[in-house]
C-alpha cells in the first residue's frame, strides 16, 4: 500500500474563534463544533481539514508545545483578483489579522496573506488576467 494524504490538522487555542475564521472564508462547519475538542471539514476531493484544541493534543502528548516559526500555511483560491481584495477587506474589517496586503505577485497572481487566530498563514490568491500584447 502507498500512503495517501487523507487529512491535515491545526492545533488551536480557541476552537470557536478558529472555526469562526474559517467559516467566514466559506467552510461549512457546524456551530456545534465550536465547543468540541476536535472538529473536521471534508474538502472537495475528500481530504479533511481538522482542528484539535491544545488540551486535546496534550491529552495524548503531554509535552506538546507550539513549534517555533511558521506552523502551516493554507491557500484559498478566489474567483478573480477583485475577490482577493474584497475577501481580504472583509476579513480584516471583521478584525482578523493581515500579514501582507493584496499585491500583484510576479508569478502571475493577485495575492494577500491573512493570519488565522493561531497565527497560521492563510493565503488568498487568483490568477491575474493575461497582459495585453
Amino acid at each position: 500500500m502507498t500512503p495517501r494524504l487523507d487529512a491535515f490538522g491545526l492545533v488551536v487555542a480557541d476552537m470557536a474563534r478558529s472555526l469562526a475564521f474559517y467559516r467566514r472564508l466559506g467552510l461549512e462547519i457546524p456551530v456545534e463544533a465550536d465547543s468540541a475538542p476536535h472538529a473536521e471539514h471534508t474538502l472537495p476531493g475528500g481530504v479533511r481539514l481538522m482542528w484539535d484544541t491544545v488540551q486535546t493534543v496534550r491529552s495524548f502528548d503531554p509535552n506538546w508545545s507550539p513549534p517555533d516559526g511558521a506552523q502551516i500555511s493554507l491557500a484559498f483560491r478566489c474567483a478573480d483578483p477583485a475577490e482577493v481584495d474584497s475577501v481580504f477587506a472583509a476579513m480584516t474589517g471583521a478584525g482578523h489579522a493581515a500579514h501582507l496586503k493584496s499585491w500583484d505577485a510576479p508569478w502571475g497572481q493577485r495575492y494577500a496573506v491573512l493570519l488565522d487566530p493561531d497565527g497560521n498563514g492563510v493565503d488568498l490568491y487568483a490568477p491575474l488576467p493575461p497582459a495585453p500584447n
